[in-house]
Parts: structure tokens; sequence; C-alpha cells
């Protein structure tokens, strides 16, 4: 159980720290971005560099403090929204943002934790080069963040999870000890692996503060298509297909369906949509080639392919790079559209991919049977992982269903779980999903998980309450 800390305690920190380091929590900075919790901290630190950091973490592990680090506050499962509890020290690393040291010909970009994701992706453009991760909130999040989350996004088919995306970490330990970890090598086969430890914890075994990121060349040319699949077992069979045809060139393959459109045509009629009669489902293919390959030529074999085999029934392939953006336009514009029809339950979820087809109705089904609802099923079809969010029926407000909004959520999950599925495909457990983890978890995979915690964090200071509940 970790402490509030006292007058005295914060005038101390302030005292060991570099002037206007910690500074009291302005009124709404913490909170859920969905508007459902209210953040709450002592105070907010911002250091400037890692041994500020290490100082922090020390004085607040000896006093019993919490720490909950904060990256750009875009987490959707309260990972940094600490709402009840012993008041901790929110810790940001809003300040640490710089590029260290780029390495091109290793593919290698070193940056701090407070970077803001499009900034080291911009970084990496500057010398020719790649860094894939990508994500609708690429502008505010930041990479300590993805990286303590494990962030998926648009490229996860390609160029794998943040974890893929790793070499090496520097991160101050629990104790305030600093792990320097900052590797740049593909192989190091020195024991257990920390650094994947570190990345997915949510701040929980300690604070990430820098990393060696991977790179890789960019596509000489990319091109973008909108298919229209009769169902999602057409949109599996048009994946297979587009691996047959064009393997490792596919950068992301996403399900967009017909409700999601509808929403975009209430709420934001300004996005450009590709087709004039809404389609129930479709799939947008993103490929990028090197050398002298040509996207738009392998997309057109791919239509022609797959139209001849009954799998697509229509389509349309962008004939140039702005093109390209307004198709993902708008895949990228749908979250927003449900942010503005207003969800009863939103579900980041993942599924074998076979199972897909079976998984995606009888859900539908099973909700329906619960209420006046609509499902908005979209998402990374090509590694399984769907956002599968509930809303009213047209004409109707979320506030109607307030009282069966826990029944939905366990409706999906229970789903999931009979799926052999996963209830956190690529948000993280936070606080929001504790229970969760706790109701379909492997029972020897937590308990491993809490010998983890209990051995580098023994005060409980790291993120309590996040993941793994915290003791009393």
């Amino acid at each position: 159980m970790t402490l509030t800390p006292t007058p005295e305690f914060l005038t101390r920190l302030a005292a060991a720290l570099p002037h206007d380091t910690v500074r009291p929590r302005a009124a709404g900075e913490l909170d859920d971005p969905r508007g459902r919790y209210e953040g709450r901290a002592a105070a907010v630190a911002r250091p400037r560099t890692v041994d500020d950091v290490a100082t922090i973490v020390r004085m607040c592990n000896e006093a019993g403090v919490g720490v909950v680090p904060l990256g750009g506050g875009t987490g959707l499962v309260l990972g940094q929204v600490a709402y009840d509890g012993a008041e901790p020290i929110a810790l940001s690393l809003e300040r640490m943002t710089a590029v260290r040291a780029v390495y091109p010909s290793e593919n290698v970009i070193v940056v701090e934790a407070g970077a803001i994701l499009a900034q080291v992706q911009a970084a990496a453009e500057a010398q020719d080069r790649l860094f894939p991760l990508s994500l609708a909130a690429e502008g505010s999040c930041r990479i300590g963040g993805n990286l303590a989350t494990n962030a998926g996004g648009l490229n996860v088919l390609r160029y794998g999870n943040t974890r893929d995306l790793c070499l090496g970490l520097e991160v101050v330990m629990p104790s305030g000890e600093i792990w320097h970890g900052l590797k740049r090598l593909r192989k190091d086969n020195t024991g257990y692996d920390l650094k994947n430890l570190m990345i997915g914890s949510e701040g929980t075994l300690g604070v990430i503060t820098a990393a060696a990121l991977r790179l890789y060349p960019r596509p000489a040319q990319e091109a973008a298509a909108f298919m229209v699949v009769r169902d999602p077992q057409g949109a599996l069979d048009l994946l297979s297909m587009a691996r047959d045809l064009i393997g490792e060139g596919i950068s992301a393959f996403e399900l967009i369906s017909g409700v999601g459109l509808d929403f975009l045509t209430d709420v934001l009629p300004d996005v450009r949509q590709p087709f004039e009669a809404r389609p129930d489902w479709c799939v947008l293919v993103d490929v990028g080639l090197s050398g002298d390959g040509d996207p738009q030529e392998a997309l057109g074999a791919l239509f022609e392919a797959a139209h001849t085999a009954g799998i697509v029934e229509d389509g349309v392939i962008s004939s140039s790079e702005s093109q390209r953006a307004e198709f993902w336009a708008v895949r990228e514009n749908i979250p927003e559209g449900n942010k503005r029809v207003g969800a009863i339950s939103s579900h980041d979820i993942s599924v074998p991919l076979s199972r897909i087809p079976d998984f995606i109705p009888e859900g539908i089904a099973e909700l329906e049977a619960l209420g006046d609802i609509r499902v908005n099923c979209f998402g990374h079809l090509g590694d399984g992982n769907l956002h599968y969010n509930v809303f009213p029926a047209r004409g109707r407000d979320r506030k109607e269903f307030d009282t069966i909004r826990a029944s939905v959520k366990k409706t999906v999950h229970d789903l999931v779980h009979a799926y052999d599925g996963s209830v956190s495909a690529e948000h993280g457990v936070g606080r929001l999903k504790v229970d969760d983890l706790e109701r379909y978890q492997d029972p020897i995979k937590l308990a491993a998980m809490r010998a983890i915690k209990d051995a580098l964090d023994p005060n409980g200071i790291m993120n309590p309450g996040a993941v793994l509940r915290a003791r009393d």
C-alpha cells in the first residue's frame, strides 16, 4: 500500500531537483481521455534528465509514495489515470524529448521517452529511413508510452508491435537505480530479456527513459486500395490471396464495416468516402514496394484475381499519394466518428484469424439480445486485432444503456475468451481491465507476474493499481 506524500516530502523532493521540476497538478490534465475518470496526483514532476528521474523514483520508494509515469496521456485503459487510493506523484516525461543519436547505416535511432511519435518518424525520415509505428494518436502520444503499452497500430502486419521495433532500453528501476540497456544489437543472448519484460509492463516495473529503436528502408513506391468484400470471411480470403501475390509488400490490411462508414456520413460528412453505395464490409489494403516494384500494378493484379474468384465485388486503387492519403483519412477518422456518436462500451480484442468470421456475427447476435444496439467492428484484420465497439441504435443516447454497460462488456469478453482470444490486443490492461485480467488470464501466468512485480518493486510504488491490483 502506498502513501499520499506529505507537504514536507513534496518540499524535500522539489529541493532535490532543478528549479520548477515539481509543480501542482493542473485541473483536468490527468483525466481519462474518454471523460469518465478524473486523474489524481499530489504533484506533477517534469524531469529533464534520467538522473532527475532516478532521484524522483528513489525518494518516492524510500517514502512509500506511488509513481505514475505519464507520456502523452492518450491511453484508453486508465494506465496513466490514478483515480482512487493514495495520491501518487505523476511523473511526466514531456521534457525528455531528445533524439540522442541516429545511425543510418545500422538502421537505429536512439530517442528519449518523451519524444512524440510523429517526431521520431520525422527524425527517421530526415535520414531517408522509416520508423514504421503508426497510430491515430501519433501527433501527441510519446514513445515511452508506446513502449510501456507495447502499442500496435496500423503496420503490425508487416513490422510487428512496438516490442519488435526496440533493440535496447534505458530504465529507472523502482529502487532509483538506472539500468543502462541502450544496446543497438540484434543478437544479445545473455540471459533473461529484461528489455521485453519492461516493454508492455505499463510502468509497473520501472520508468522507461530512452530507447534504441529499429529503422527500415523507406518503400520506394506506395499505394492503397479499397476493396468490397461480401463478409469477414471474404476479407480473410482476400488477405490470403494478397499474401500469396504480394508477400511482405503488404504494409496494412484493415477491415471496415458499413456501420463505421455510416458514422462518418452522420458526424463527419466532410470525410470523402470511396464508394457512392455504402458496402456492408470493405478492406483497406496498403502496399509499399522497393526498387522498381509498382504497387498500383500489384493491387490491380490482386483485384483482378480476387474479382475472378468471387471474393471482391468492387474496388478502387489510389492513383496518387494524395488519393492514398484520402483513403487513409477514412480509416483514421473512424475512431473520431465513434467518439462523436458515443459508445456504450468499446473493446480492443484479438481472435485467431480463422475464427473471426464466426466470432463477429455471434457476438452481434448476443449483444442484440441485450438491447437496441449497433456494433461497429473494424481494425487490423491482418493481425487478428478487432475494435469491437457497441453503440446505441440510431436516434438513441448511450446514457440510456448505462444499466447494461457491464453486461455488454462481459458478453464480448466472455465470447473472446471462449474463442481463445485476448481481451486486450494492443491497448494494454491499465486499471480498466484489472478485473478482466483476473477473470480470464491463466492463474500460473498471473502468479508469475505477481512474483516479478514483488521482486522488482517490493514497495509497490510503480504505477500502483495498474495491470495488477494494488496490495492493501
